[in-house]
């Protein structure tokens, strides 16, 4: 499975946000791997220095939903990054990035 991360005509490829089924019957995004993989795909993709990323953990897997993740950057700044699931298999992309005030 392979995602992407996808900022206006960029296109990084995002390691696979792994899905974890839980006991209701519904599949979540693994949001620590969805995490990790967004921090290192915007540090190569932007040069941006990221801290850390902090996404929701109960996110069930729609394809068309959207969520967002809070990236933090070296010397306090953060954004919000929206990402939308692709597909069935949790594919995403990030479709904004904006800086938070």
């Amino acid at each position: 499975m392979t995602s992407f991360v996808r900022l206006g005509t960029l296109v990084v490829p995002l390691a696979a946000a792994a899905l974890l089924a839980t006991g209701c019957g519904e599949t979540v995004i693994d949001s620590a791997k969805t995490e990790a993989a967004i921090e290192q795909n915007l540090k190569r993709a932007t040069g941006a220095d990221v801290t850390s990323v902090d996404c929701p953990s109960d996110v069930e897997v729609k394809a068309g939903a959207t969520f967002d993740c809070t990236v933090e950057l070296a010397g306090g700044k953060s954004q919000t990054a929206t990402l939308k699931i692709l597909n069935s298999d949790a594919d995403v992309e990030v479709t904004d990035l904006k800086a938070n005030k």
